[in-house]
């Protein structure tokens, strides 16, 4: 399949949206602004590093690809508005090479199963696909997509708004994302909105890096300390199942990619969110509080110890 027959392929599925004017097929999509503020964010996902694809497949890729960035705008209280996706596809295998599961014999077909998961989310969060570019190299597969979009009711939310006194509340249990989620979760953003509606976020971000890990930067960026309770901490199935010498506990307070949301409220507010549970379905969970000692500890069984920002460093 050629560039432009894969554009022409592409274009007949992408449907129209109210805020894209011109989408794929021209030198630059032409978006309806908005009068919210402008949310932008960009990841890369590299193969071999963020995925295995003979393991995932392309679709779930692409899924993926997609999905973490909505997970950032989610991260910021935002609405996701509209992608560019830019793909580096791997050359053809020579005859006889195993290729990856659902992939087709070409570039192309590999191309069209990405555009066919990441379509799959971007309708479930009414998100445009507006445009990108797809080259051939002799490496693995890269995906970088860049999204757009409008704050929400509440502004950007950062994270250097929490405040001693603060509660911290998580949208879902933790650990074990290996085992499947870091593939198949999905992003917070209707949690986000909604949460809104109830309460005065003071800081929030996803849950990429683990736990402890994203604790510690919201701490870090509102000059802060916090302390976590280990028994309130929810854990996963998957984290219970896992076999590589880490406690459950210790998986869910440094295991990347679970993609929930952390966040920061009043006690006031958070009692009212105990109250008012659940939100967009999902059981909130209380896990600790702000401090004004810039450290961070867990208590587990009313013992107090230092806690080591757990999980993903980047290189």
């Amino acid at each position: 399949m050629s560039e432009f027959d894969y554009i022409r392929w592409l274009r007949q599925r992408t449907p129209p949206h109210p805020r894209v004017l011109v989408g794929p097929g021209d030198d630059c999509a032409v978006l309806r602004p908005s009068a919210a503020p402008l949310l932008v964010k960009t990841d890369m996902l590299l193969e071999n590093c963020h995925f295995i694809l003979e393991q995932a497949g392309p679709r779930r890729v692409g899924r993926k690809a997609l999905a973490v960035n909505l997970s950032d705008i989610a991260a910021m209280g935002g609405r996701p508005v509209a992608a560019v996706v830019s793909v580096g596809l791997p050359r053809a295998k020579p005859p006889g090479e195993s290729k990856p599961q659902g992939e087709s014999s070409s570039a192309g077909g590999l191309a069209q199963e990405l555009y066919l998961g990441m379509r799959e989310i971007a309708d479930e969060f009414d998100t445009a696909l507006v445009g990108g570019a797809t080259n051939s190299w002799d490496g693995g597969l890269v995906v970088s997509v860049a999204l757009l979009g409008d704050a929400g009711p509440q502004g950007p939310i950062l994270r250097s708004g929490a405040k001693p006194g603060d509660w911290l509340f998580v949208t879902g249990p933790l650990g074990g994302s290996i085992l499947g989620k870091h593939l198949d979760f999905t992003p917070r953003v209707r949690a986000a909105l909604e949460l809104q509606e109830h309460v005065q976020i003071h800081a929030m971000l996803d849950i990429s890096d683990g736990l402890a890990a994203d604790v510690n930067h919201i701490c870090e960026e509102s000059g802060c300390g916090a302390v976590l309770v280990a028994e309130r901490i929810p854990i996963s199935p998957a984290a219970r199942q896992m076999r590589d010498g880490r406690s459950p506990l210790e998986l869910a307070l440094g295991d990347g990619e679970d993609f929930e949301l952390a966040f920061a409220v009043t006690p006031d507010d958070g009692r009212r969110l105990l109250d008012s549970q659940p939100i967009a379905g999902l059981t909130l969970s209380w896990v600790g509080e702000c401090i004004a000692e810039q450290s961070l500890w867990l208590d587990d069984k009313n013992r107090r110890q230092a806690l080591p920002p757990l999980g993903f460093v980047h290189p």
